[in-house]
């Protein structure tokens, strides 16, 4: 499967990207480096085999909600730059 210089010219467009005329060739050569590896991975057999989405089980690593005690307004505004009222005063932004 080659790619051709207008495909990546068309790819680099799309992708708004202004590339020089070097970076063009050299990104043409590399980009169908890595569709001819493609290309390879495609002739595998992979009847029978499982698709996973890791390489190792994964489970759940969260723990349950417990319900606590929060540790207050007077802890909470102890370190902002500013409150008022009992809350966090923030620069406004919208005029």
């Amino acid at each position: 499967m080659k790619i051709s210089r207008e495909e990546v010219e068309h790819v680099a467009r799309l992708a708004r990207l202004a590339l020089p005329e070097d970076e063009i060739d050299r990104l043409t050569g590399e980009m169908d480096a890595i569709l001819d590896y493609v290309e390879k991975l495609n002739e595998l057999d992979t009847e029978g085999i499982v698709p996973t989405a890791h390489a190792v089980p994964v489970e759940n690593a969260l723990r349950e909600d417990e319900v606590k005690p929060s540790i207050g307004v007077e802890k909470a505004l102890a370190n902002a730059p500013q409150s008022a009222s009992g809350c966090f005063r923030v620069p406004r932004v919208i005029e």
